[in-house]
Formats: structure tokens, sequence, C-alpha cells
């Protein structure tokens, strides 16, 4: 037996047809990732009862909570995986590469997933099934690793000394990168842009019942949500006048390495609170828009988020 090293972790990804039960193996792919905390804990209640002297009496077992959140890369291909999971099935056009996936914020239906967590020094495979993505999360700024934070709620981890998930699909990784990401307002590019950050939520509520074995019997979506911030140079009146008029727009978040890969991320009704305007010294000026997506009415929905790659659709590998 050795010690477990990050460096040798490997995590497998596939879908699930029933809630909690992990697909048959060899239908997983092998998911890049910079870190994670998904996985499942059990606390130890204390005992509370007095009588038997100082020392306490053994402790007693509490619920189990399965959760944690996964860093990933921003990418062409893998990142299709977790936007399914976050918003349901794409709608994909297009009959050879590349294809072209429409992901739609509002739906009821989000699939789960399993995910096991490899660490075959050990050995040890621990099977995390029931995950629901519920946040989505990344920053755009001019340098930096582009990537996404990602927090899951899961029903429960089964742990085995071999793997579960069989043989892995592989999938080429092509990252975005800082340099590829830019911001429109209106179709037109946001200038005096100094960084942005979009957070989505699912607000998936836990449903606790009383089980034997701890675990929670699903994950509900509840009002989902599109906020972020922008950080602009104080250059003109454009945001503050609409803040001001309360009127919204819509902004667009996009990476593009070339026509045939791209990531554009579309808020519809975007609507900006007034801001202060600091004067901290002597550089430049800053004003930072907290702002909040709303359903828009034209388009029927909140936000569209496509990604277009070589990847005919986002079924589980065989």
């Amino acid at each position: 037996m050795g010690r477990a090293q990050g460096a040798r972790a490997q995590m497998a990804l596939g879908f699930e047809t029933i809630y909690g039960t992990p697909p048959a193996a060899n239908s997983f792919w092998k998911m890049p990732f910079a870190s994670s905390t998904l996985g499942s804990e059990q606390p130890l209640l204390n005992s509370e009862l007095l009588g038997y002297g100082r020392d306490p009496l053994p402790p007693v077992k509490d619920a189990i909570t399965a959760d944690g959140n996964v860093v990933v890369p921003i990418d062409a291909r893998f990142f299709g995986i977790w936007l399914k999971m976050l918003m349901g099935d794409p709608t994909t056009t297009g009959a050879s590469a590349p294809y072209s996936h429409e992901f739609a914020s509002g739906s009821w239906a989000l699939p789960s997933a399993s995910i096991e967590l490899q660490n075959p020094d050990v050995p040890s495979y621990r099977m995390v099934s029931g995950v629901k993505a519920n946040t989505l999360n990344f920053q755009m700024q001019r340098s930096g690793l582009v990537t996404a934070t990602i927090e899951c709620v899961a029903q429960g981890e089964d742990t085995e000394t071999s793997s579960s998930a069989g043989t892995l699909e592989e999938l080429g990784l092509t990252r975005f990168g800082s340099f590829n990401g830019e911001i429109h307002r209106e179709g037109a590019q946001l200038g005096n842009v100094v960084s942005g950050t979009v957070n989505y939520t699912n607000n998936l509520d836990r449903v606790e019942t009383i089980r034997n074995d701890g675990k929670i019997e699903g994950a509900d979506p509840s009002i989902a949500a599109l906020t972020g911030e922008i950080v602009v140079r104080f250059a003109d009146t454009t945001l503050l006048d609409q803040a001001t008029a309360g009127d919204p727009c819509e902004l667009r978040f996009a990476y593009e390495l070339d026509t045939d890969t791209s990531l554009e991320i579309v808020a519809h009704a975007v609507y900006l609170p007034k801001p202060r305007l600091p004067i901290e010294g002597p550089g430049g000026m800053q004003a930072t828009f907290a702002w909040q997506a709303a359903l828009d009415q034209v388009e029927g929905r909140m936000s569209t988020i496509t990604l277009v790659n070589d990847m005919a659709d986002y079924s589980n590998p065989l």
C-alpha cells in the first residue's frame, strides 16, 4: 500500500438513469480537475446524559452529508458535461463538426451523475452518487488560468478497493485562456473592464427524509439566480445611466479560440444597481456593478449558454 497523492488522483463521471444509482462500467468520462472537496461526512453527537461521572458516554452518529466543490478548467469539451448537470440537456445542432450545444436556464429536469474519485496507491475508490450541480462560479480577467468552481450536492458515497467505473473515455483537452475572453453589452464590446464574475445557482433543495442509510431522498431545483460583478475604470457614464434609469441590458461573456471552438454565456435581461464612485488616491477610479439577471419576456428565459465544439452529443460513452 502506498500514500495517496493528488498528482495520482483521477476523477470519473457518468450520468445516472436512476437517481443515486451509478451507471454501468465503461460509461464514464475521465474528467480533468484542479481540486475537489466532493465526498460525504458523518459527524458525531456528544452524549448529553448525566449521572455517569465526569467521563462522557460514547457519541452517537449523526446524519450523512454528501457535497463539495470541484474546480475544473473551462474548456471546449469537458465543460459541456458540467453545463448539462447545471442546466439540463442541451439542444444540439449540426450534421457534422462543429456542433453547437445550446443550454437554456429554467429547466426543471436536471440530471444527476455518479462521480468516482480514485486514489490507486491506497487503493481507495470513492463513488459519490446522486450528484447534482448547484452553483457555477468563475471570474474573467486579463491574465491567468481560466477555471470554474462547481458546487455539488450528492446523495451518498460508497468506498471500494477497486474501480467500478471501468475503462474511462478520454477526450482531448482544449482550454480557453484569459486572452480569449471578452464581455459585450448590447452586442458591442464593453470597454474599460478590469474584471468580471459570473455566478449561476439552481438553489437546490435537499429532500431530507428519514431513512435507515442516512442519505437524502433527492435535491430539487428552486428559483434559479444569475448574478455577478463587473469592475470598470470610470471613463464614461453608460453603465451609471442604465443603473439610474433601471432599464435592463444584455450582457455576453465569451471565450473563442476560433469559429469552431467557442463558449458564450448570455444574460438576456441584466439589471444594474447604482454604485458608489470611491476616490481612493491619485490613481484611476473604478466602479463595481453587482449585476443580476432576470427572466427576459422576449427570449422566454434568463440565460443561454452556447458551446461550440466537435462533440456530437453529451450522452454517456459506451
